[in-house]
């Protein structure tokens, strides 16, 4: 994929999630869609590349916990490179005044495609986003991930990446 395509279905995508819910005709109740682009594995001179990724979260799985709100997230990313990571995991949300703060942790599968060698199938992601509200049910915010196979591998070099996105409540 090259960088034109990338922007274009990134482009594609928001216009399509920016419509109201309501002219959407969909029975989905109080889900999330997180959809982001970013530079995977940015601090990898020679491994860097374009991402693009697409997270679902259910509201309706939240649980109130002495962590604060947790749900569970599913989501993937391909890079430019055709590596690509799925995965499944748990989130959760805090309100700092007009900021909202998510912190995430999903295990996944890494397929490195042609890019960068990550050292196992099985990858695990923690993420820290940081989003505010532009709309009514949207919102724009930036995320740093960090994917490691915490040495299942014979080798461990994990990827730094970071993405801006685009959430919007349905």
């Amino acid at each position: 994929m090259n960088l034109n395509k990338l922007l274009l279905f990134f482009t594609i995508l928001i216009t399509a999630f920016s419509l109201n819910a309501d002219e959407m005709k969909s029975d989905i109740k109080n889900t999330e869609f997180n959809v982001y682009t970013g530079m995977f594995d940015f601090s990898d001179e020679g491994k860097r590349a374009i991402l693009i990724g697409f997270q679902h979260q259910n509201e309706n799985l939240n649980r109130d916990t002495f962590l604060g709100n947790l749900s569970p997230i599913t989501g993937g990313m391909i890079t430019a490179d055709s590596a690509s990571y799925i995965y499944t995991g748990v989130q959760a949300q805090y309100k700092l005044g007009a900021i909202n703060f998510t912190p995430s942790f999903a295990p996944g599968l890494y397929f490195e495609g042609d890019g960068k060698d990550l050292g196992h199938i099985i990858e695990f992601k923690s993420e820290l986003q940081f989003s505010f509200n532009v709309f009514q049910n949207s919102e724009l915010g930036f995320s740093y991930n960090h994917l490691s196979n915490a040495s299942l591998g014979d080798k461990n070099p994990g990827a730094n990446s970071y993405m801006f996105n685009f959430l919007k409540k349905f």
